[in-house]
């Protein structure tokens, strides 16, 4: 398992440019090879549908903790949240939300050296299938909070937030204020990775606790008596689960280990930089799904999760197969060598898995993949159970 974020993309789409000429693109309108940014800004990149019954809507929040300074700038002020909020919403018509803007896009790309390569409209371009307002459903439904990796902004993990919404949840994505290398906030405002510079000083272990109090703050905002989203009232705050990739899924089990609202947690390939207590997590369930190397951090704090348990490896696969980004870089002809399984494998897996994890623990809805190996995913390897 990569645990450096910045260096695990560039893995994946730095080294892979030597394979540009012969790389074959996935089901999307799209030449068979991309080789220089004028050929690449012809693709049009496109999210795998989701799978669930329901259309998906998508609404954006800025949220601002007056109570809290932020712990990277302090000239800042306030703490910043951008949230997306995907819901099951009414069939329908009219233009999807975009996937990130384009100064995120670019400055995403320009980070892994890749600028001149795919052109930041190609990949803020990317089609995505919620639609902006869209009507929501009656009735409640669990709540999912989702928490990208490190320098990664929150766009990075839509396709899950649209399957889980397209099964029955609402999902908040949520962007972590200059944690990333570039996510745009209102005034257009491009923050960047100040956190990145202070990490030696701080530790990953301060961002994992200081994204467990942002999630805390998003759930005060999402379920107390005056929310802060007009479609709250779609939230069973009885409900609660949280999933990240890399230091968001660490943030997943610390934000347990502070809010006992949040019911049950995955962390997507994410070391424990704040390590679980040996009190456990009260009883709650927890699963890890990660890259083929063992974690030394999960071995430590496997007997501490007292609660349901998985830890399941996927054969093949990298650090950021649980993100959007390899079905973005197969369709852009990025194929990198060391990571032999394919972008639409990855999704399938990543959102089928977690998905079953909180219909289990969230709905009560019996899912027999949890509980041994399946034919039908033979890359997934039971690593330890209960």
């Amino acid at each position: 398992m990569n645990r450096l974020p910045r260096g695990a993309t560039a893995a994946l789409l730095g080294l892979s440019l030597a394979l540009l000429g012969t790389g074959t693109a996935h089901p999307v309108p799209a030449p068979a090879g991309v080789s220089t940014a004028g050929e690449s800004d012809r693709v049009r990149l496109e999210l795998p549908r989701p799978t669930g019954p329901l259309a998906v809507g998508r609404d954006t929040l800025h949220l601002v903790d007056t109570d809290r300074p932020d712990p990277w700038v302090s000239e800042a002020g306030a703490r910043e949240l951008m949230v997306s909020l995907y819901y099951p919403a009414r069939s329908g018509r009219g233009p999807t939300a975009p996937y990130m803007t384009t100064g995120e896009a670019r400055a995403f790309l320009e980070d892994r050296d890749v600028a001149e390569v795919v052109p930041a409209e190609t990949l803020s371009g990317t089609r995505t299938h919620a639609r902006p307002g869209a009507t929501p459903l009656r009735g409640k439904f669990p709540l999912v909070v989702l928490s990208p990796g490190f320098t990664v902004n929150r766009s990075t993990l839509t396709s899950l937030a649209e399957e889980l919404a397209g099964r029955g949840y609402v999902v908040a994505a949520v962007d972590h204020a200059y944690e990333s290398v570039g996510t745009t906030f209102p005034g257009n405002r491009l923050l960047t990775c100040v956190a990145c510079d202070k990490l030696p000083e701080l530790g990953y272990g301060a961002v994992a606790r200081g994204r467990a109090r942002d999630v805390s703050f998003v759930l005060d905002q999402l379920t107390d008596r005056f929310p802060a989203w007009r479609y709250a009232r779609m939230i069973d705050p009885a409900r609660i689960g949280m999933a990240g990739h890399s230091i968001g899924g660490a943030s997943a089990a610390s934000a347990m280990m502070g809010d006992q609202r949040m019911r049950a947690g995955v962390n997507l390939d994410g070391s424990f930089f704040d390590p679980v207590p040996t009190g456990g997590l009260g009883g709650r369930p927890f699963m890890v799904l990660g890259a083929g190397v063992e974690d030394t951090s999960w071995v430590r704090d496997w007997p501490n999760l007292d609660g349901w348990k998985r830890w399941l490896a996927v054969s093949g696969s990298g650090h950021f197969t649980f993100t959007d980004i390899p079905v973005l870089a197969d369709q852009l002809g990025l194929l990198p060598p060391e990571e032999p399984l394919s972008g639409d494998r990855s999704q399938q897996i990543t959102r089928r898995y977690v998905a079953a994890f909180f219909d289990l623990h969230l709905k009560g809805v019996s899912r027999p993949l949890l509980d041994r190996p399946s034919p039908e995913y033979p890359e997934v390897v039971f690593h330890r159970t209960n």
